[in-house]
């Protein structure tokens, strides 16, 4: 992972000092440097873009507020004094627009959920009724608030209450307060900056896409080798039974919002597939997994094996085995995966899956959704491969699509999504936000194409990215983007169509790319040196005469 230090405004109507150094502090990637607003202005900061704590576009801003500082019909509600719900809500709209307008000068911004402290209780069994309880007009505050954040792309709306729960009696201690305007407990700031951590691991492209999972004691329970599949402990009317059941529907809801389902187990193969197709408690189907390693070799070789199939990277995955020395054997030798500490009940096991903060998404597009079905069709494109006699015909066979478009508000959701977390074919893995890349695409000296893949064996969705920027009568191609599940079938060569053709209506005379390292993005260096000798290395840069045509694949089939 990257060394950069990112930037966090931290703006509060009270003492934030203990949050911050939980922030800065914390190991866990990314490096944070805290900058703190003017102490109890929350208002005032949000107005004055000219502040010193907006310089220089920070990454992230937290605004993190009491809802009687920013709504003051709400401190009136404090008193007991009647104000209409509407009045209320009239205001949550105005301070709605000020965060929506101070999220242009940040690239992301986390804005926690009002609450109230858990000792106020003055309206009893009445707290829930509208226009009385106070908890209620809260709630209807904060739905109000993320329905008006709702189409600002770059403001995430967190969820206070997980951490005052994870707190618990230490959420709130009234002499914090008077001690020194501290309004939480430190145990909530801690869980507040574990979730800020790895929100901001998600907008930069590392969420992890991938849960490879053994079988034996981990997805069911018994060694199916020796119990057979009929005497598995799964299902039925059993405890454990039922947390094996459950922790099977969890791995399904990561892989229905995106997350791939890969197994490593020592087993064979036969007994465990027999076992996952005829259980009748299988929650999981074999066409949930995207690929799988059932053998009694090394379970790092076979993790690895796994990774390369699957065109994705060590620092993709999580590793889940019941066994400590398999888990201490892969996050040795594979420091990259993430290999969380596995409890020992398998009751905990749903809990545990569940409360992993490593799959933060900042959106989630159709592509997503249909991952693990574009996986199991890049198998029947590899059975093909193994029938045909040359790369040529495999490619000509495939009946490969590439439809190009310019980026528009459709697909830039998607463009995003793939700028910030490609890392293996990424010639300037530069990260933006939706607005930066929409206002970056917009300017009249750039252009940015996205490209849509799909073949006969399905559509593999928006995987490709190139962009321009024209200076005199020079032509730079700043994104060169490719998803790595189409690598190596000539959408590169088409991308490079895409922008030299452009180039030369334009009259440019040189067309050059710059490619930035990353201990991740070799694999786009190779590709540009493999071109050779239509660009020429220069330094950091390859260049070709603008004025000569870049052809398209004859294999590919380009769709207006």
């Amino acid at each position: 992972m990257d060394k950069q230090q990112y930037t966090c405004v931290l703006v509060s109507d009270f003492n934030l000092q203990n949050f911050a150094g939980y922030v800065a502090n914390d190991p866990e990637f990314p490096a944070i440097k805290v900058i703190t607003a003017p102490f109890g202005q929350p208002v005032s900061t949000l107005l004055h873009k000219d502040l010193p704590c907006w310089q220089n576009t920070p990454d992230v801003a937290v605004i993190w507020t009491r809802p009687q500082s920013v709504i003051s019909d709400f401190n009136a509600l404090l008193r007991y004094e009647q104000v209409a719900l509407q009045q209320v809500l009239q205001q949550v709209d105005e301070y709605s627009s000020l965060l929506v307008n101070m999220s242009e000068g940040v690239r992301y911004a986390f804005v926690p959920f009002w609450v109230l402290p858990s000792y106020r209780s003055v309206f009893g069994v009445l707290d829930m009724k509208t226009e009385i309880g106070l908890t209620n007009t809260v709630m209807r505050m904060n739905l109000r608030l993320a329905e008006n954040l709702e189409e600002a792309s770059n403001i995430y709306v967190l969820n206070t209450h997980k951490w005052i729960e994870r707190a618990g009696i230490h959420a709130f201690s009234p002499k914090l307060w008077y001690l020194g305007k501290i309004v939480f407990g430190n145990e909530v700031f801690k869980e507040a900056a574990r979730d800020v951590k790895a929100a901001l691991r998600g907008m930069l492209g590392y969420a992890r896409k991938l849960i490879i999972v053994d079988l034996d004691d981990t997805l069911w329970g018994g060694i199916v080798g020796d119990v057979g599949w009929e005497n598995l402990v799964l299902g039925g009317h059993h405890h454990l039974g039922e947390a094996y059941i459950d922790f099977q529907q969890a791995l399904k809801s990561m892989k229905n919002r995106g997350i791939l389902l890969a197994i490593v187990s020592k087993n064979e193969e036969q007994v465990a597939i027999e076992a996952i197709r005829k259980h009748p408690e299988m929650v999981l189907k074999l066409d949930d997994f995207a690929g799988w390693r059932i053998n009694w070799q090394d379970k790092v070789q076979n993790v690895l094996d796994l990774m390369t199939e699957l065109n994705l990277g060590p620092q993709s995955a999580v590793f889940i085995d019941d066994s400590p020395g398999e888990r201490a054997r892969v996050k040795e030798s594979l420091p990259e995966v993430f290999v969380p500490d596995w409890p020992k009940d398998p009751l905990l096991y749903p809990a545990t899956l569940l409360s992993l903060r490593c799959f933060e998404m900042p959106s989630l597009s159709q592509e997503d959704l249909d991952r693990a079905t574009m996986y199991f069709t890049e198998n029947k494109r590899q059975e093909l491969k193994k029938t045909v006699r040359s790369l040529e015909e495999w490619l000509t066979r495939l009946a490969i699509r590439v439809q190009v478009e310019e980026l528009h508000p459709a697909n830039l959701q998607r463009a995003t999504q793939l700028l910030n977390k490609t890392n293996q074919m990424n010639l300037s893995t530069r990260r933006m936000s939706e607005a930066e890349l929409m206002t970056w695409a917009e300017h009249k000296h750039h252009k940015l194409w996205t490209l849509r893949v799909s073949d006969k064996f399905g559509d593999a969705g928006l995987t490709g990215i190139v962009s321009l920027e024209i200076q005199d009568r020079k032509a730079q191609i700043v994104d060169f983007i490719l998803s790595c599940r189409v690598l190596g079938r000539k959408i590169e060569e088409t991308m490079l169509f895409t922008a030299i053709h452009h180039a030369r209506a334009l009259g440019i005379e040189d067309v050059y790319a710059r490619y930035i390292p990353t201990s991740k993005n070799k694999p786009c260096l190779d590709f540009f040196n493999s071109l050779a000798p239509r660009f020429q290395q220069k330094g950091d840069c390859f260049m070709r005469d603008g004025k000569e045509p870049f052809l398209v694949p004859e294999h590919i089939e380009l769709v207006p």
